[in-house]
């Protein structure tokens, strides 16, 4: 299952893993068949960690999202460099929309026990094509905005993501 991603800065290809993340791959489809991801932001980038989008538009506006879903974080993936997995508040089965694509090995957000502290974070897939695109989103100035750090100087705006036949 794989799906093109269409950016401000250059398009890039995601594998998803429906056997190892089920209910996660569904969600994620559904957002993007439903259009959601068009004209959101990458608003969080922090170069050698990741990369986060999939919930704010350039105004910094939050999407309306759909129900969180259960954490599959326990599903035997690893936080490596250019997978993408859920973003999540503190609270572990909360992630609706929101995703960020790992720059580098992030091994300490694997799960670790079904603890508050251990639950860690969902992979679902990884990059297979357009990486210089994630390293290159990596790269660019960051400061603070509003209530956020880490948010581009310049929008990098989500486009559109399109599932590959």
């Amino acid at each position: 299952m794989k799906y093109n991603v269409s950016t401000s800065f250059g398009n890039f290809t995601l594998s998803l893993f429906p056997e190892d993340a089920p209910v996660t791959v569904k969600n994620f489809s559904t957002y993007v068949e439903e259009n959601f991801y068009n004209s959101t932001i990458f608003h969080r980038v922090i170069d050698g960690f990741m990369i986060q989008g999939g919930g704010f538009d350039k105004n910094l506006e939050e999407k309306s999202t759909k129900e969180a879903i259960q954490n599959e974080a326990n599903n035997g993936l690893s936080n490596k460099a250019l997978t993408i997995a859920m973003a999540r508040t503190s609270e572990p089965h909360s992630a609706s929309s929101q995703f960020f694509i790992n720059l580098v090995d992030n091994i300490f957000l694997d799960f670790n026990e079904e603890t508050s502290d251990g639950w860690g974070y969902a992979v679902f897939g990884e990059v297979v094509d357009g990486q210089e695109t994630i390293f290159k989103i990596g790269k660019v100035q960051t400061g603070p905005r509003g209530f956020f750090q880490d948010v581009p100087v310049k929008p990098i705006e989500i486009q559109k993501i399109t599932k590959l036949k």
